[in-house]
């Protein structure tokens, strides 16, 4: 696999232009920041957030349970936990559209089929690049995954810092939110929820 190819690859955005009301509206928001939108160092800053932005929130131009449509079969009798973690992520608030950074863990007890990994880091990836609040993300990522590969179990675990805290208001850096979504047998039976938490680090 080329390394462009990976989990976390995404195409970059073309330089398209970018429409007047849109830069206009980023305009007014450094003139009301404080600073001058006309000055030689932010003439062309409208069009530069315009096309980060529209590359942060890429999440909305795809569907992301389509990268589970393709499963193998051929597991080898594997019957076991399937389990993807440290993927890291990067996401944007709805409240101040500031930064929300950290990692998931994503695990599925499968049935008689599995998805690449890679797959379950797209899946996160898709929804991560929308604007957000934590506790959605983590229930969107797994209720797709139950949905698209009906396995036995689910469990997602997000772990992330949010700007809008360390940032601004309370400004406490160092402060790290966690979010989990359990379904199934990892709901449902305490013995395999105390087996896929301690395979995450979370016992």
């Amino acid at each position: 696999m080329n390394s462009e190819e990976g989990a976390g690859y995404t195409a970059p955005i073309t330089k398209a232009e970018v429409p007047d009301d849109v830069q206009d509206a980023i305009r007014t928001l450094i003139r009301w920041a404080g600073d001058d939108p006309e000055r030689e160092g932010l003439l062309d800053t409208p069009k530069r957030v315009a096309r980060a932005w529209k590359e942060y929130c890429q999440g909305y131009e795809e569907d992301p349970s389509q990268h589970l449509s393709r499963v193998f079969e051929e597991v080898g009798g594997y019957d076991e936990i399937v389990l993807l973690k440290d993927i890291p992520f990067q996401s944007h608030c709805e409240h101040h559209m500031a930064p929300i950074i950290g990692k998931a863990a994503i695990a599925y007890l499968p049935t008689d089929h599995v998805v690449g990994i890679s797959k379950l880091a797209r899946v996160l990836h898709g929804y991560a690049r929308r604007l957000q609040i934590q506790e959605r993300l983590t229930a969107e990522v797994a209720q797709a995954i139950w949905d698209g590969l009906k396995p036995r179990g689910v469990a997602v675990v997000i772990e992330a810092s949010h700007a809008c805290m360390t940032a601004r208001g309370v400004r406490t850096p160092g402060v790290n939110m966690v979010t989990s979504k359990l379904m199934g047998c990892f709901l449902d039976d305490a013995r395999s929820r105390k087996e896929v938490l301690a395979l995450m680090g979370y016992s």
